[in-house]
């Protein structure tokens, strides 16, 4: 889900997030610190308990966000997450941890997690985490990142770097180009820079090869990173 930018002539709406924990503690809490320190740039439009509890509430209320805990009754964070992002309008989904995310940031991102937050970080550090979110960032914090390259890296059959570049193939060369930048971590700007086009054009690449295999941009730099392609000239 997109959200009206700042500058867009009206006034933003707040982003909307629903928290899911088993520990209501901890929904009160994360409510308490979005509502109190956001300014009024995200509101809390609900919390839930369990991963079934949760769906249901996300297939009704379309939160822009959910903020998604792992360990839960009734199916743990990673399986609601896919069930999330199954749905007609699915929300961006964070990882809600207070813990290292080692063995878990491979899963998160295949069922189509976008990052990590931890109970930890100061309030400023998850509202910015949630808001680019929003923007279509990666959230994944160093912890994760290198945790989910020594998972890709531990394996990389041939069989799987195949059907990578395979899936890769079925975009315009320029759409690979622009998800090949994306994928080194390149802003839309700077992607745009490097390729010689505007930005709306390097967002429309993106866009366009996102729509084609049904990815967002955490799975299609894990997919560059599965095909194991030769440098870029």
């Amino acid at each position: 889900m997109t959200v009206a930018p700042a500058d867009s002539g009206s006034p933003a709406r707040p982003v909307t997030v629903s928290i899911v924990d088993d520990d209501p503690m901890i929904c009160q809490a994360m409510t308490m610190i979005l509502n109190d320190y956001s300014g009024d740039r995200i509101t809390v439009v609900s919390t839930s308990t369990s991963g079934v509890e949760a769906v249901e509430k996300a297939r009704k209320e379309q939160p822009d966000v959910v903020l998604m805990d792992i360990a839960m009754p009734n199916g743990d964070g990673i399986e609601a997450t896919a069930r999330m992002k199954a749905l007609p309008s699915p929300p961006h989904v964070l990882i809600l941890t207070s813990l290292s995310p080692s063995n878990t940031a491979e899963r998160a991102a295949e069922a189509g997690a976008e990052g990590f937050v931890s109970k930890t970080d100061a309030p400023e550090e998850i509202i910015n985490r949630i808001l680019g979110a929003c923007d279509g960032s990666p959230q994944f914090n160093p912890a994760s990142q290198r945790q989910l390259l020594n998972d890709l890296h531990r394996r990389k059959p041939l069989a799987r770097r195949d059907e990578a570049r395979q899936l890769l193939n079925m975009l315009s060369e320029r759409e690979r180009e622009a998800v090949r930048l994306a994928s080194e971590g390149f802003t839309n700007q700077e992607i745009a820079e490097r390729m010689f086009i505007s930005e709306r054009t390097a967002k429309a690449h993106l866009s366009s090869a996102s729509d084609k295999l049904a990815m967002n941009r955490i799975q299609l730099a894990r997919l560059v990173e599965r095909a194991d392609l030769p440098p870029m000239i």
